[in-house]
């Protein structure tokens, strides 16, 4: 199994980990000194206190964790974030409160998931005609409900 390079900016800063051994998405993990609340309609910005070096190729995906997004209304504030393999910062969750009350996250608390999966970049270039399909140009909804 390949490994990815992971360095610890913060103190306390925990690696994530697969809760089995089939989990796609590895658990990421608030690296806080102090806790935080996060009231209802609000973003805050958790960091990890952890920066790491994706292999070429690839993206780091940043989901939900469905129990916290659906017991606690708490969510990526941006739905998926996308890591670049390039990227060598903190990774930072921004956790949006979907619910009616406060939420309160603290040091070590189990914030998103990331998935880490092969990327196609391909170019673009501008054409004046595209291929046919039996859907052509329908847009939402519009092959049923």
């Amino acid at each position: 199994m390949d490994k990815i390079k992971v360095i610890k900016l913060r103190a306390g800063a925990l690696l994530p980990t697969y809760g089995s051994a089939q989990s796609a998405g590895a658990d990421l993990y608030a690296c806080l000194e102090n806790e935080v609340t996060v009231a209802p309609g609000e973003t805050v910005f958790i960091p990890t206190g952890l920066a790491m070096e994706l292999p070429v190729g690839t993206v780091g995906l940043i989901y939900a964790r469905s129990g916290l997004a659906c017991k606690r209304g708490l969510a990526p504030a941006n739905k998926v974030g996308v890591i670049d393999s390039d990227y060598r910062g903190e990774y930072i969750v921004a956790l949006h409160n979907h619910g009616q009350i406060p939420q309160v996250i603290a040091h070590g608390e189990r914030i998103a998931q990331l998935v880490i999966t092969p990327v196609y970049t391909p170019g673009f270039c501008e054409v004046d005609k595209l291929g046919h399909t039996g859907r052509g140009a329908g847009g939402f909804g519009s092959t049923g409900v």
